[in-house]
């Protein structure tokens, strides 16, 4: 049975080393170090490169980052029950450098957190339960479990970065996606490139090659010229068009 939130809310949360390679090299990692003096969002999840985990969990987290910092968040710590190869090559795929990535790769700390989970029926061992908390200088303030009397074998509805955001402030404004079609070499394109990061706004780049050439971008926006900006699923246009829209948002 997982433990309540009551149970765990006020508690500290469980003193673990874990064994990471930050920069490719061992290092000890402990809880202090990633907790001690910090507010941190935590998010959990059964596994990396495991669907609900690559395609919802981690990325939206991963892209209000900013937002959350805004807010007064030190950092967002993804714990799994992988080892660090695996936690490094999945950060690296989905371009996650606002995320600490932390290997549980014993379970050490899902354990302790009560949350260590048998799916030995599916192949993967034991694994964490999925959850989110928010923990400032080692102690849990607020923590959201998914309810495990759910029929789903992984259900994915309280521990989203939404959810969080909203209780850490419930006013804070998450932004729309962003999609530019790029082409290397191209100044229209570094312009609209510079004017997102300025205003530390994250986007997809989606840059010109074999399969991305200028017929798609003409069927994707029906325009010939570079770059071509989407915000929200609309088209906002090429460079010009934008300093327009950021200049009246």
């Amino acid at each position: 049975m997982l433990p309540t939130a009551a149970s765990l809310e006020g508690q500290p949360v469980p003193q673990v080393t874990f064994k990471a390679r930050p920069d490719n090299q061992w290092r000890d990692l402990t809880t202090d170090q990633l907790f001690k003096g910090k507010t941190v969002v935590v998010f959990s999840l059964p596994g990396a490169y495991t669907p609900t985990c690559s395609s919802t969990h981690l990325p939206r987290f991963n892209e209000l980052a900013p937002v959350f910092r805004d807010n007064g968040i030190d950092d967002i710590v993804c714990f799994s029950v992988n080892d660090a190869f695996v936690m490094n090559e999945w950060k690296s795929g989905q371009d996650a450098d606002d995320i600490t990535f932390v290997p549980d790769g014993n379970g050490d700390f899902a354990r302790a957190m009560g949350m260590l989970v048998d799916k030995r029926e599916l192949g993967f061992g034991m694994r964490s339960w999925r959850y989110s908390m928010l923990v400032r200088d080692g102690i849990i303030e607020k923590i959201f479990i998914e309810d495990d009397g759910d029929e789903e074998d992984d259900p994915f509805h309280v521990s989203d970065a939404d959810t969080m955001l909203r209780h850490i402030n419930p006013e804070a404004r998450a932004p729309e996606p962003i999609v530019m079609f790029s082409r290397p070499g191209c100044p229209f394109c570094a312009r609209a490139k510079a004017a997102l990061a300025e205003r530390r706004l994250r986007y997809t780049d989606i840059s010109q090659d074999k399969r991305i050439n200028t017929s798609v971008l003409r069927a994707v926006s029906g325009h010939l010229t570079w770059p071509q900006v989407f915000i929200g699923g609309r088209l906002v246009g090429g460079a010009d068009e934008l300093d327009a829209y950021l200049s009246n948002a």
